[in-house]
């Protein structure tokens, strides 16, 4: 997903302007940075949690030439997801399509005892689906 597209759907969802919901994505990243680089941590209910990580430096070997290279500090992000957020993609909620392999059950929820009417993905040029004998 992109950031036009996060625009995009505050645009259909909630009937703002493609001029609006870009000023309120782009609002909320802009304060994300600030907090990441300032060395704050965020968490979002749902979602997950961002947190600025601190390295620090080591002497490290460069592997052409075996030289000792001294590795400088760095700061890195880590995300960790929120537990509610692993359920739905454990459950495969959110998009209603639970995919294995090339088949996917579509419209019903993962875990739901209903008969489900299965998708399958097409086959490649050229190729015969199982069952489908050609009469020629």
């Amino acid at each position: 997903m992109l950031k036009s597209d996060l625009i995009a759907i505050l645009v259909s969802r909630r009937g703002l302007t493609e001029q609006q919901a870009a000023v309120i994505i782009e609002a909320t990243f802009e304060c994300m940075t600030r907090a990441l680089c300032a060395g704050d941590d965020i968490e979002i209910r749902g979602l997950g949690a961002f947190r600025v990580k601190d390295y620090r430096g080591y002497q490290g070997h460069n592997p052409r030439t075996g030289q000792t290279v001294q590795v400088k500090s760095k700061r890195g992000i880590l995300f960790r997801t929120g537990k509610e957020l692993r359920d739905r993609i454990d459950r495969g909620a959110g998009n209603n399509v639970v995919a294995t392999g090339t088949n996917a059950k579509v419209g019903v929820p993962a875990g739901s005892s209903e008969r489900v009417q299965t998708a399958t993905a097409p086959a490649a040029p050229g190729s015969v689906a199982p069952g489908s004998e050609q009469n020629s």
